[in-house]
């Protein structure tokens, strides 16, 4: 025989089953395939190789000197795929590995560390890692498998899951409304306002209004504790302030109009062959880590 090309591998794995059978018929049985579908795969293999495999008769089947050879690495080989097949079918029944996270700082505080430690407790053998970033997150070239956004999605490459809205609140101090009065709509592009940009669009009732923060912060807490202290007035989410305003540190403003809203969304590559680790961390954030429904008067 002369060598054609190289082996092909599903034709070792043939090879494997036939000498393990010790028949084509048995083999092709437990292959799901015809007996002339087997015979056709050795004969490939034994051109390829350039020697003969097999000796066979009408009655008889043995594997020559090179076969056993052959057989033996071919063997070892087989039994590797089939443990790593194991393997991963194994991942998808327990969750196993490791799961990337990213998510914006506030939210990842907030909601997602009693997630990761119900998920954690479930599922001990993954390892989970989180990034808690302001930055856009690119899934792919940051190498995560999920991440959380907040505001409107921009990234159509991704599939998206909802898990609920902030709401912002328009709040001031109440040592602020002492010293300056309670804005009007009018009032607000003139007043002491503190922000994350040095110009902002604030929506109430339905129009915008353009402000100029008189502070900037890259931080919605730090924000939150500049209208604590009396700095100026800030548009907050309503998780961060709901505490303040119980309390009576601060005060909401324009309580009538309608809030604006930001939705928020987990961010993942695909649903096809999605591995358990991922799909359970999913499923747990889709009860858990939601933020707080908001009230129907927010709406």
């Amino acid at each position: 025989m002369t060598m054609t090309n190289e082996p092909r591998s599903e034709d070792m794995l043939v090879f494997v089953a036939v000498v393990r059978a010790g028949s084509f018929s048995r083999a092709a049985d437990e292959l799901g395939m015809t007996k002339q579908a087997v015979s056709a795969r050795i004969l490939r293999l034994e051109r390829s190789l350039g020697v003969r495999l097999l000796e066979r008769t009408t009655r008889r089947l043995r594997a020559t000197d090179a076969g056993h050879v052959y057989f033996t690495h071919c063997e070892a080989i087989a039994t590797q795929i089939a443990d790593a097949n194991n393997v991963v079918r194994a991942r998808q029944v327990e969750p196993v590995g490791h799961l990337r996270i990213a998510s914006p700082t506030l939210y990842g505080r907030r909601f997602l560390t009693p997630v990761i430690a119900r998920y954690v407790a479930q599922f001990p053998r993954v390892r989970v890692s989180v990034t808690l970033t302001n930055r856009p997150i690119d899934l792919i070239g940051d190498d995560v498998d999920l991440a959380i956004q907040i505001g409107r999605l921009k990234d159509s490459r991704f599939l998206a899951r909802p898990l609920g809205h902030g709401v912002l609140y328009i709040v001031a101090s109440p040592a602020y409304l002492a010293v300056h009065g309670a804005p009007t709509v009018t009032d607000l592009p003139s007043a002491r306002c503190v922000g994350f940009r040095s110009a902002e669009t604030w929506r109430l009732h339905d129009t915008t209004v353009r402000i100029a923060p008189v502070v900037t912060v890259n931080d919605v807490e730090a924000l939150h504790d500049l209208a604590l202290a009396g700095v100026g007035i800030a548009q907050i989410p309503s998780f961060v302030c709901d505490d303040a305003l119980r309390e009576g540190r601060l005060v909401r403003l324009f309580p009538d109009a309608q809030v604006a809203r930001r939705p928020i969304s987990v961010l993942y590559p695909s649903r096809s062959f999605m591995a358990a680790h991922v799909a359970r961390f999913l499923e747990l954030l889709g009860t858990v880590g939601a933020v707080p429904a908001t009230r129907a008067n927010d709406a």
